[in-house]
């Protein structure tokens, strides 16, 4: 998969995704679900990539694979460390997790596995509308708190 994704430089007017899977076709439907809404797009292969990179982008969009590199859910270091990540460093990401034995929106196993949503195998071809309505959803959700803060900060 490195060959596959060059390095971008990302600017402040650009909209910076990262994907981190495995699966041969997820990866081509996230790709060509995030390029279809205008995202610039970056992927990783390896586990200190995606670290390395997230820590250095403010990504809005994540789509990480639940085997990322892995044999396991629980062995995947990634997905991980973004659940242990405090929120302060995770919160202008919309995270997706996909895997086969997901149901597709499943609000609490979103939650059990701290992402914004989880997307089962038989809706990728779906997954460009589904990014969709979850960063709008996400991004409603915020607007307050944003707003809020942004108040504080100038008082």
């Amino acid at each position: 998969m490195a060959s596959e994704f060059e390095t971008q430089f990302i600017t402040a007017a650009d909209k910076p995704a990262l994907i981190a899977c495995s699966t041969p076709a997820w990866l081509e439907a996230a790709r060509e679900a995030l390029r279809t809404l205008g995202y610039k797009i970056n992927g990783v292969s390896a586990h200190t990539d995606f670290h390395s990179r997230f820590s250095r982008v403010r990504y809005q969009v994540v789509v990480i694979e639940d085997i990322f590199g892995a044999d396991r859910i629980e062995d995947n270091d990634s997905l991980r460390s973004l659940q242990n990540m405090p929120m302060g460093h995770r919160r202008h990401a919309t995270i997706f997790l996909v895997g086969a034995a997901f149901p597709t929106l499943d609000s609490m196993e979103a939650f059990r596995h701290s992402v914004h949503a989880v997307i089962g195998a038989s809706e990728m071809p779906m997954l460009k509308q589904l990014i969709e309505k979850v960063v709008a959803e996400s991004e409603l959700f915020l607007y307050n708190y944003r707003e809020a803060h942004s108040r504080a900060s100038r008082l």
